[in-house]
């Protein structure tokens, strides 16, 4: 029964394999996406959540350091919005979910009014309410908010990847 268990993980990929599906980065197409997902210039996104979300995508997005060409850029709209969700008999937080959205929008670096393409991303993430603890609870915040900002990133950069799947860049004159 054991020797069986083993080759399951294959049936499973081969089952993959007969229905048409690929992974993103399979192949030379994944080697295309990557290689426009370089080419993409992250605008300013304000606040200090922001520098985390845009550090995110650079980590996601950006492989191999700063584009060297520049021919899109990320146009992002990052809002974090906390909840209390506890509330303790005095009426003081007890527990708070901090809700973060992303707008987005992808255009040729030259022209910013002609979106390619736009998206959403969205995620949750909640602390305890530590009394008298404040610098546990700051140490928290900033977890949840690089937390955030690394789900947040991974969407943005699926979605965006999915695009340039979709519409791969003309070849290069040659």
């Amino acid at each position: 029964m054991s020797s069986n268990r083993k080759f399951l993980p294959l049936l499973g990929l081969l089952a993959l394999a007969g229905c048409g599906f690929t992974p993103l980065y399979a192949g030379a197409d994944g080697t295309a996406v990557q290689g426009q997902l370089e080419q993409v210039k992250i605008a300013n996104i304000p606040e200090r959540p922001g520098q985390l979300l845009h550090e995110a995508l650079e980590a996601q997005m950006q492989r191999q350091g700063s584009p060297t060409q520049q021919l899109y850029v990320l146009n992002v709209n990052y809002v974090i919005t906390p909840e209390v969700i506890g509330v303790q008999a005095d009426t003081s937080a007890s527990r708070e979910r901090f809700n973060a959205t992303a707008a987005w929008s992808l255009a040729p670096i030259g022209a910013p009014s002609q979106v390619l393409v736009r998206g959403q991303a969205a995620t949750s993430d909640a602390l305890n309410i530590i009394d008298q603890q404040y610098f546990a609870q700051s140490l928290q915040t900033s977890t949840v908010n690089q937390q955030l900002a690394d789900q947040i990133a991974a969407q943005i950069a699926q979605q965006v990847s999915v695009y340039f799947k979709t519409h791969p860049a003309a070849p290069a004159p040659g």
